[in-house]
């Protein structure tokens, strides 16, 4: 629901008018909806190729009830008006492909850098559309990657260090004696 929706809700509940019945009246009456050029297949697919810069990011998204959307924006307008490129139902690489060629090759070309996650799908929909793009990896997936292999690293010194820890109790017994381990000092 946008936020007009939601407005229109609030603002109904407060003058005692059915905050639905507001809501269906401004979609079908005070809004240009019903004029919306795209309103037949938006559901499917909005693109606005006038948004493309040179800078470009594509990601997957779930909306709502598992719903998922390819979102390509333009990194330039900074999550601003004019950030939105295209929207797509679905993450399948040859509808996204399919819709997103709808744009002029020669605009597409424009196109210096794609940012995306590490999906192969959005590899193959980086790679048709915008073949003159570097495709770099978002910054999100690459510092998850290197913080799974520092605490796979973390994990492995760990148990080096039980085992070790293990093997000193087990010969101080053996040799009847405490085992006192090696403590840091508090200070540095």
């Amino acid at each position: 629901m946008d936020k007009t929706a939601t407005d229109c809700r609030t603002i109904g509940g407060f003058f005692g008018v059915n905050g639905k019945k507001l809501q269906r009246q401004y979609k079908k009456y005070l809004s240009s909806f019903s004029m919306w050029a795209p309103r037949e297949h938006a559901h499917e697919w909005i693109i606005y190729p006038e948004n493309i810069g040179t800078h470009l990011s594509i990601d997957e998204v779930a909306l709502s009830q598992g719903e998922l959307f390819t979102i390509v924006t333009n990194k330039e307008a900074r999550g601003k008006k004019g950030c939105l490129v295209a929207i797509i139902a679905g993450t399948k690489a040859d509808q996204v492909i399919e819709h997103i060629c709808k744009i002029d090759y020669k605009k597409r070309s424009w196109v210096q850098e794609i940012t995306l996650d590490m999906a192969n799908s959005m590899k193959l929909i980086s790679k048709k559309c915008f073949p003159k793009a570097v495709q770099v990896t978002d910054r999100f997936h690459v510092q998850k990657l290197a913080l799974e292999a520092l605490q796979e690293i973390r994990i492995k010194y760990r148990w080096e260090a039980m085992d070790t820890e293990n093997r000193l109790i087990l010969q101080a017994k053996r040799e009847n004696k405490t085992y006192l381990p090696d403590l840091l000092s508090e200070t540095l």
